[in-house]
């Protein structure tokens, strides 16, 4: 403890380092500031996302046909069909509907994640609880609920000959999903419950149409539209005695954000015999990021400005390092302090601890304050738990206290402030520059994210990633390689390994 109060002391009554972590916090948020005073030039007329029960950002358009329902019941249908077209991002500009020139510019076919299937959602509001049954473009059965569960069921598409047959059984706050080749043996797929369930929901057939992601030409994603053939719906129990007759809709009001209708179609419903056809668009997921995000803004928007006070708060660890050697006092602090190594640890922990304080001080600013000039410049902000929130600003702190422990070691390791704040800079801070500038390819920027210390910046990754929705998972993109501990740990290896050859070397070569 007499260590810990000594270099404390030390730290505290050195006004270049106080005001150094006083800068670190301002010069965060500041550059904050500066990127949205710059989007403050170009508003957008973007409309917020839709939140979902577990309060994440949520696309929740499609086309549904539907009635309301009360009680417990159950609802089977098989899916004949599922086809679709595509926008063609070779031909005209697709800005309006129909063709140019002679020329459509759609071709056939269905997104991966294209779903028709049948649906009980809590009530016609976007982000409300539901639960459904679903064959896709290219992932067989699903069933999905509350936008960010996803189960597999059998494989394979369904087709007038072999249709996939689907059913859904609500007892009281439970939908339970089953499917079937044959309609007579059914497999359960899962179960889902529906939290604040209605005694009275909507229940039906709907279909979705993600935009196809462009991984290559720049990017981007193309609308289109898909069409599902249903045979005869089953309803029993006591849906099976509603007297409300059925009705089509788009959810949403169009096909959201996740992608619109591909040129020349429209949502639509027609009944054929004993069963119906849906066309729709849109997508029922959690919003990731990527090209479908659009110009929205999300919590990483807000922390961009932690590599500048990482960058200030560098140069105050190292030279709490370094000044001793400079000044010749590291001999005066040997004899207060015998035993090298608790002084190196005492030394670690007041870096660390000013940082963390700093990084989650200045986080916790930046975020409600971003949000404030996002909504100012009419943007939408990417909506997540509140617990993902405060894991990104207490993270930030981490992250600013493993970096500056980092930085001291090198201090000590290297003697030299220039040369230790060099160090981290280009291991830390460049790393992360290239690989979100999109200086550097996919596969280099992610090996960069995984082995350099720069991976402790994955602590503040909120972007979710589902395997359910398509995008480019890329640091272009806004995505980590690593999980937020993951990279965490690793910055923190960096920072016990250059500490463990501070205390050999200060044991070894310093007296």
């Amino acid at each position: 403890m007499r260590a810990l109060h000594a270099e404390w002391t030390k730290f505290r009554t050195v006004r270049g380092w106080v005001l150094g972590t006083v800068g670190a916090m301002l010069a965060s948020v500041l550059f904050l500031l500066a990127g949205t005073a710059s989007s403050n030039e170009h508003p957008q007329d973007t409309t917020a996302f839709p939140v979902g029960p577990g309060g994440e950002a949520v696309n929740d358009s499609f086309y549904f046909v539907h009635r309301a329902v009360t009680g417990d019941g159950g609802i089977t249908v098989p899916v004949t069909a599922l086809t679709g077209v595509l926008a063609d991002p070779a031909g005209p500009d697709t800005a309006s509907a129909g063709t140019a020139g002679g020329r459509d510019r759609t071709t056939p076919g269905v997104t991966p994640w294209s779903k028709a299937g049948i649906l009980v959602k809590q009530s016609l509001d976007q982000g409300s609880p539901y639960a459904a049954m679903m064959v896709t473009g290219a992932h067989g059965v699903r069933m999905q609920h509350d936008f960010t569960h996803d189960r597999a069921g059998p494989a394979g598409s369904p087709s007038a000959d072999e249709p996939r047959w689907l059913r859904l059984v609500r007892t009281g706050g439970t939908v339970t999903g089953y499917a079937s080749a044959d309609g007579a043996r059914w497999t359960e797929v899962g179960t889902a419950r529906l939290p604040g369930s209605a005694t009275t929901v909507q229940v039906g057939l709907f279909v979705a149409a993600p935009a196809a992601v462009r991984a290559s030409g720049g990017g981007g994603s193309s609308p289109a539209t898909a069409t599902g053939g249903f045979g005869r719906v089953t309803l029993d129990g006591a849906w099976g005695q509603a007297a409300e007759g059925w009705q089509g809709e788009q959810v949403g009001g169009d096909a959201g954000t996740s992608g619109s209708y591909a040129p020349g179609t429209g949502g639509d419903w027609s009944a054929t015999g004993e069963g119906f056809t849906v066309t729709g668009a849109g997508d029922i997921a959690p919003v990731v990021g990527g090209p479908a995000l659009g110009p929205a803004f999300t919590v990483e928007t807000f922390l961009v400005g932690t590599f500048v006070g990482l960058i200030v708060l560098t140069v105050v660890a190292a030279q709490f390092a370094t000044t001793e050697y400079r000044r010749g006092l590291l001999g005066q602090t040997l004899a207060a302090t015998p035993h090298r190594g608790r002084m190196l640890a005492a030394k670690a922990a007041v870096v660390a601890v000013v940082a963390f304080a700093a990084g989650a001080a200045a986080a916790a600013v930046s975020v409600p304050l971003g949000e404030l000039r996002a909504h100012a410049a009419h943007f939408a902000v990417l909506t997540v738990p509140a617990a993902v929130q405060v894991r990104a600003v207490l993270g930030t702190g981490l992250l600013l206290a493993a970096a500056a422990v980092l930085s001291l070691a090198l201090g000590v390791v290297l003697r030299r402030s220039a040369t230790a704040i060099t160090a981290v800079v280009a291991t830390t801070v460049l790393p992360y520059l290239l690989a979100f500038g999109g200086v550097l390819p996919s596969g280099p920027a992610e090996w960069l994210l995984r082995l350099t210390p720069a991976a402790g910046f994955a602590v503040q990754q909120t972007l979710p990633r589902h395997d359910q929705v398509l995008t480019v998972y890329a640091p272009a993109s806004g995505y980590f390689p690593l999980s937020p501990s993951g990279g965490l740990v690793v910055l923190g290896a960096w920072s016990a390994l250059a500490l463990a050859a501070a205390a050999v070397l200060l044991h070894r070569r310093d007296s």
